[in-house]
C-alpha cells in the first residue's frame, strides 16, 4: 500500500510539472542566411519570453513549400510562405497535387527576388545569367521556383548551369569561384547579401521591367519593386526586382485558442520584433490582415478586436 501510494504521488507530481504542462510551438522558416530564418528565430525567442506555458523555437527548412507541406501535414506549428506559394498550396496549384490544410496568419514584410553576380562574370542584367553558373536557391523552395519563372521570362533559363543550394552554400561557392552569381528570395538586407557583398566584388543586377510584366500578370501576387541604393555594398543606386510578400500561416484545423495567443503576443509586440531584423520593421498591422487566402480563426478574431 505505501509503495502505490508513493508510485501515485510521484506520477501526480510529474502531471503537475511545469515542463509537461508547456506547448511546443516549432515554427517553420528557411535557411539561415535568409530573413525568414532571423524573423522566426526572432519570434521564437518573444514568443518563449511573452508566452506563458510555450517554448517555441525556429527550424531550418527549404522555406515556402516545404513549409506549408510540413505545417499542412502537422509538423510544424507554424510557418513562413511567400504570398503566391501559400495561395497555390490552399487551392492545389503546382507544384502542390492537393489542396494544403493552411489558413494565414498575416502579411509580414516584402520578399524581394535579389539577384546578384561577380563582376568579373561580365553580367550586367537577368538577361545576361544564361552562360553563367548560378544558384537559385534550395530545392522545393519559392526562390528556386521565382527565380525559374524570372529566368525563363528573360530567355537566360539554362538548366545545365542552376544549382540548388542554400543561400549561405551559394555565398561560399562564389567566394570559392565555383559559381557566378546567386539569387535568393528574402527580405532585404539578406544577411546572405550583406556578407557576400561585402567580402567579394559583387553587383546586384536588375531585372528587365518590360520583360517581367506578363510574368506579373500571370501571378499577379508578384509585384514590381526597387532595392534601395546603398543597401549593399557597391550597390549605390535604386535596383528593380520581383516581389513576393511574406506570410505567416498555421494549418487551417489549428487550436483556434492557440493561435489568437501567437497573434496576439507578436503584434503586442511588435516594436520588440523589430529589433531583430530590419525586414521585422514593416511588420504592420494595418497590412497584416491582407493576407492571399482566409485568415485562421484565431488570428481574425485578434484583428477583429484591433
Amino acid at each position: 500500500m505505501i509503495k502505490q501510494l508513493l508510485a501515485a504521488t510521484a506520477v501526480a507530481a510529474l502531471l503537475a510539472s511545469p515542463a509537461l504542462a508547456e506547448d511546443r510551438v516549432s515554427i517553420g522558416t528557411g535557411g539561415t542566411g535568409g530573413v525568414f530564418y532571423a524573423v522566426g528565430a526572432g519570434m521564437a525567442d518573444l514568443l518563449t519570453k511573452k508566452l506563458d506555458g510555450v517554448t517555441a523555437n525556429a527550424e531550418v527548412t527549404g522555406a515556402s513549400i516545404e513549409n506549408v507541406r510540413r505545417v499542412s501535414a502537422g509538423e510544424m506549428t507554424i510557418g513562413f510562405s511567400s504570398a503566391s506559394t501559400l495561395y497555390a498550396g490552399k487551392n492545389a496549384e503546382p507544384p502542390f497535387g492537393e489542396a494544403q490544410n493552411v489558413a494565414a496568419i498575416a502579411v509580414l514584410y516584402p520578399a524581394v527576388l535579389q539577384v546578384a553576380a561577380t563582376k568579373s562574370s561580365g553580367a550586367a542584367s537577368v538577361a545576361d545569367l544564361a552562360d553563367k553558373k548560378i544558384s537559385i536557391g534550395p530545392p522545393g523552395s519559392n526562390s528556386s521556383v521565382l527565380a525559374t519563372r524570372l529566368l525563363q521570362a528573360h530567355g537566360a533559363f539554362n538548366m545545365d548551369n542552376i544549382s540548388f543550394l542554400s543561400y549561405g552554400e551559394a555565398t561560399g561557392a562564389i567566394k570559392n569561384g565555383s559559381l557566378d552569381g546567386s539569387i535568393i528570395l528574402a527580405g532585404t538586407p539578406a544577411s546572405a547579401f550583406i556578407e557576400l557583398t561585402t567580402t567579394t566584388d559583387v553587383a546586384i543586377l536588375p531585372v528587365d521591367t518590360s520583360k517581367v510584366e506578363g510574368l506579373i500578370k500571370e501571378f499577379p501576387f508578384y509585384q514590381l519593386v526597387e532595392i534601395p541604393g546603398g543597401l549593399y555594398t557597391g550597390t549605390d543606386a535604386p535596383v528593380a526586382a520581383v516581389g513576393d510578400p511574406a506570410v505567416l500561416f498555421t494549418a487551417a484545423d489549428a487550436d483556434p485558442e492557440m493561435v489568437y495567443k501567437i497573434t496576439k503576443t507578436l503584434f503586442d509586440n511588435l516594436e520588440e520584433l523589430g529589433q531583430v531584423h530590419p525586414a521585422a520593421k514593416k511588420i504592420s498591422l494595418e497590412t497584416a490582415a491582407n493576407t492571399p487566402i482566409a485568415l485562421h480563426e484565431g488570428a481574425k478574431r485578434y484583428f477583429d478586436e484591433k
